[in-house]
């Protein structure tokens, strides 16, 4: 049986694995590669080619953006010690919305149509996003069997069980057996992060106006976690630099001795992340690997320019 991992794997777009029986398709989420020895750039996941699911995330070339996001993307300037973009969406007026579930079932039944026996459809949080729901939906009218998986994360807390289904089909594991992968590899996975404002949580309702006052006064930085699929507080600290440096150390203590996977995300924010990239790596003894990536269009419109994230995933 031919099983079939989709999910979202590529920063923005789909990214497939053509050299096997496993696929991974989907609209937000990881980056190439970048292992301690010689980390290399990019922005897909460790595959050969690429597909895409129709209105999820928009390509991040300047020729390409989402629908109904804004056209001026002069107005937001960029975080201090970074380069502004030359083209920069404006996040105050961005908007984002889930995939149909006609787009999802158009998708299985060309993949149906191309003689796969099954798939395994796997996506960021059912508390974040309507996405999941609308896979299940369409999941139900399927020609072939479909199981959806609900990663509870986001951005690399969701590409790393991708990954991991898509590493279980290469082995010849049966759709029950990648779906597991990917949930086993999901409840592993640690995702935190910061951000220089709550504003644009707030804005699109990730996080509760209550929780988005804490930096509103004295120069308090919020750090954040993914808990049970939710955005949460985690800690409140007095100014950027020390943010985050208890970010990087938060980082090294969940990752122990033990061997890690390590994902470095950020927007616009190129240079602090190469920075925390490289102390991870030497700070972490089971580090074995560390990626960075700048997140898709979808991540971004919620977060803002200069978040800092790191995901840490145990290594296979």
């Amino acid at each position: 049986m031919r099983g079939v991992a989709t999910g979202s794997a590529g920063r923005d777009g789909t990214a497939t694995d053509r050299s096997s029986t496993a696929e991974i398709a989907g609209h937000d989420g990881t980056a190439a590669d970048r292992s301690a020895p010689a980390r290399q750039e990019g922005t897909a996941a460790d595959r050969s080619s690429s597909a895409r699911l129709e209105g999820t995330a928009a390509d991040r070339s300047s020729s390409a953006r989402p629908e109904g996001t804004a056209a001026d993307r002069s107005s937001t300037p960029a975080p201090r010690g970074e380069t502004e973009p030359a083209t920069w969406a404006d996040l105050a007026k961005a908007t984002t919305s889930r995939p149909s579930p006609e787009r999802f079932a158009s998708y299985y039944a060309a993949l149906a149509e191309r003689g796969v026996a099954g798939v395994v459809s796997i996506h960021l949080s059912g508390e974040l996003s309507g996405t999941v729901e609308a896979a299940r939906a369409a999941a139900r009218e399927a020609p072939i069997p479909v199981t959806v998986v609900d990663s509870r994360s986001i951005g690399m807390g969701l590409g790393f069980p991708v990954l991991a289904a898509a590493h279980a089909a290469e082995a010849g594991g049966t759709p029950e057996q990648v779906a597991e992968a990917a949930v086993r590899c999901a409840a592993r996975t640690r995702t935190f992060f910061y951000v220089d404002t709550l504003d644009h949580l707030r804005r699109g309702g990730r996080i509760g106006t209550a929780a988005s006052l804490v930096g509103t006064a004295l120069m308090i930085k919020p750090l954040l976690h993914l808990t049970d699929g939710h955005i949460a507080l985690l800690e409140k600290v007095r100014t950027a630099s020390r943010a985050l440096a208890r970010l990087e150390d938060l980082a090294v203590r969940e990752a122990g001795d033990d061997p890690v996977e390590i994902a470095v995300q950020h927007l616009a924010a190129p240079d602090r992340a190469e920075v925390l990239a490289d102390n991870l790596a030497k700070r972490i003894p089971g580090a074995a690997g560390v990626r960075v990536v700048e997140v898709g269009a979808v991540i971004g419109v919620h977060v803002g320019p200069g978040t800092l994230g790191i995901t840490l995933s145990p290594s296979p």
